[in-house]
């Protein structure tokens, strides 16, 4: 029986709680492969590289067939809906992202998240209001998780009494991502079908009485570039779901739990105003959302960390072992929000830099300084927590917490 690589260890689940010495013995060599044939590069410079080097792909169909078996949910709509545009190259990935940003940001929505923040205080402060009256709560199931799945709800125009549906469907999709079996991919591919059949139904409602929401600008906006339409439309609002709320809920619970076990940054955020900014920061860094970005391909033999990655092979980058990779940061293992020129590569790089960052960053900000501020002695009830199957979206599945009390808004 073949001896687990690193690489093998990490994605164990048995590691999930504690991968970072396991990092530390990825880095020793920047690019290994795996005894599958695909690539793992792990150190930040190559990392780096590799996000704005056009030989590397971001679309399956590169794969020599016999790695087509590794083609992530995301990377074929489970069978249902054509990629998401995460999931392609240049041209068609730059269009449909223009497309999609539209609605979103500069310089078509340059206020659209600024216009947010009464409405994201608002859940947050319902969320929290919750908690009154108890001495001990589930951080994720109680604020981590609903909140930012009523954030992207409200983007997109779907109804809130809709909003409870969704664990059903996007659950499968994530646990599927990293290293799908035949059962999840399986699964994955019937979420997606009834992800999409809803959307589909409310991207119709839509259209005959739109709203104020990003769904209903897909629907009827006409720009330079055309509307999204059919399969690319599904694929594209099934995948702001879901990376528009399980990323976030990693990164508060994550958050969280780092804050809980560094009481003295807790205590700043309560007290600073604007200590949220780089303590948020700095946790992209520490405790990224996702570990690894599993679906790249190289289209050309590519020299790279003493090692060549060969053409039609997949690449796995490991983000969050870059992240506290000290040959480029220093004293990378340590928490320290006061951290000066903070890089890290948690929204990855380059063109598929993740366009939702900046409400990311909001929502984690808005979360932990009103938890910070309102529950009195909170502290940990299990740790380390229980944390989700995937590998790829590292977070705790649930996070039990006590507290004295919840002071008022």
């Amino acid at each position: 029986m073949t001896e687990p690589s690193v690489f093998d260890e990490i994605v164990d689940f048995h590691n999930r709680a504690n991968p970072w010495p396991l990092y530390d013995k990825l880095r020793t060599q920047p690019v290994w492969q795996e005894a599958d044939g695909t690539f793992v590069v792990s150190t930040f410079r190559e990392i780096y590289a590799l996000f704005h080097d056009p030989r590397i792909s971001s679309d399956a169909a590169n794969l020599l067939p016999e790695f087509a078996h590794k083609a992530g949910p995301l990377s074929d709509g489970g069978g249902a809906l054509p990629p998401s545009f995460i999931r392609t190259d240049a041209p068609r990935h730059d269009t449909l992202r223009r497309i999609a940003m539209r609605q979103f940001g500069p310089p078509h929505r340059p206020d659209r998240i600024d216009k947010l923040v009464p409405a994201l205080e608002a859940i947050v402060t319902r969320l929290v209001d919750g908690l009154v009256g108890k001495d001990q709560c589930d951080l994720v199931d109680d604020v981590a998780y609903p909140f930012p799945v009523a954030v992207i709800c409200e983007l997109l125009g779907v109804p809130e009494e809709d909003e409870p549906r969704f664990s059903a469907w996007v659950d499968p999709i994530v646990n599927s991502a990293g290293q799908p079996t035949p059962e999840s991919k399986e699964q994955a591919k019937e979420a997606f079908q009834q992800l999409g059949m809803y959307m589909f139904q409310l991207a119709q409602r839509r259209k005959a009485d739109p709203g104020d929401d990003m769904l209903s600008g897909y629907v009827t906006d006409d720009g330079p570039d055309g509307q999204l339409e059919g399969g690319d439309l599904f694929a594209t609002l099934i995948l702001l779901l879901i990376a528009g709320h399980e990323t976030t809920v990693n990164l508060i619970a994550n958050g969280w739990l780092t804050l809980l076990r560094h009481p003295e940054a807790l205590q700043r955020l309560r007290t600073e105003p604007d200590f949220s900014i780089r303590m948020v920061e700095e946790l992209l860094r520490y405790e990224p959302s996702v570990h690894f970005v599993p679906n790249r391909i190289a289209v050309a033999d590519i020299e790279i960390g003493g090692t060549t990655i060969r053409k039609g092979h997949p690449v796995v980058l490991v983000l969050a072992s870059g992240n506290r990779d000290g040959e480029c940061i220093p004293h990378a293992d340590r928490f320290d929000p006061d951290r000066a020129d903070n890089v890290h590569l948690a929204f990855g790089n380059g063109v598929h830099y993740c366009f939702g960052a900046p409400l990311a960053r909001l929502e984690a900000q808005l979360a932990l300084t009103q938890l910070a501020k309102r529950l009195q002695n909170p502290r940990l009830l299990a740790d380390p927590p229980p944390y989700r199957p995937s590998p790829v979206l590292r977070g705790p599945i649930h996070l039990p917490v006590a507290y004295d009390g919840v002071l008022p808004a």
